[in-house]
């Protein structure tokens, strides 16, 4: 196979210097991020899943793939499967104790992952912002950002689509004298102001920078702070969801908030 995946390049860049951490974070946000075929022994039954699990130096490994056809490559017939986040099957294997391999054998991103590996993205994925108010002074450019972590917002609020218009990157000084760099998102989604702060300390976990360098706050298009926000401000564009095609039954794994079981 000739396609050449995010999840290709995050790896080959981790594998080119192993001492990087930055590329080493950057991997494993990128397998979060992706969605993953988890190869099964049998069709879904329901909210269960049976995963195919083989057994490396006494440790249980399940196999995932970036791609279909990837999968397809490496059992060598149609097989079934379960189409999840990288996160959701983080979460899974760990309370397993698992640890996966992704694109055995049939890709240049094939790596077995550890139990000890998965459980601390799962763990650091569970890591949830700090919540606080305060009243903004001055606005201004901002200035000093890290180009791994702009980059890194970028890649992230690519996966948030529909769930903010866009969002603008400040400087801030607060009322206390403190400066702080804010990012505030424009006319969300009721009820995804979680998601979007949360996707945002990923991106800074995963750039390597320390929580609390990144303010956040969700503001209208019709408040006078978005004209603020907008002249002084670094845009982000969210990008907009393909329209929902009707589906007959609803795949394990589909809805975030019920994680398919394993068995």
């Amino acid at each position: 196979m000739t396609e050449h995946t995010p999840l290709d390049a995050a790896h080959a860049a981790m594998i080119a210097d192993e001492g990087n951490d930055a590329a080493r974070l950057r991997f494993y946000e990128r397998l979060a991020d992706s969605e993953l075929f988890l190869l099964l022994t049998e069709e879904p039954s329901g909210e269960n899943i049976s995963p195919e699990v083989f057994e490396v130096q006494d440790q249980a490994f399940v196999l995932v793939f970036d791609r279909e056809e990837r999968l397809a490559d490496f059992v060598g017939k149609t097989a079934p499967y379960a189409a999840l986040s990288g996160r959701i099957v983080a979460g899974l294997l760990a309370q397993q104790g698992m640890g996966l391999g992704l694109n055995l054998e049939v890709a240049p991103s094939s790596i077995l992952i550890p139990p000890q590996a998965v459980a601390w993205l799962d763990e650091t994925l569970g890591n949830a912002p700090d919540e606080a108010e305060a009243r903004i002074t001055e606005v201004t450019p901002p200035v000093g950002m890290p180009e791994n972590l702009l980059s890194g917002l970028d890649a992230k609020l690519a996966t948030a689509a529909g769930l903010a218009h866009s969002a603008y990157l400040v400087g801030v000084i607060y009322e206390n004298g403190v400066r702080s760099h804010l990012l505030a998102f424009v006319d969300a989604v009721p009820g995804a102001e979680g998601a979007l702060a949360k996707a945002v300390s990923e991106a800074l976990t995963f750039s390597g920078i320390e929580a609390g360098a990144l303010d956040v706050s969700f503001i209208r298009a019709s408040d006078q702070k978005a004209a603020v926000f907008a002249k002084w401000g670094l845009q982000f564009e969210l990008p907009v969801p393909e329209e929902a095609q009707e589906i007959g039954r609803v795949a394990p794994g589909t809805d975030p908030s019920k994680p398919p079981i394993l068995r």
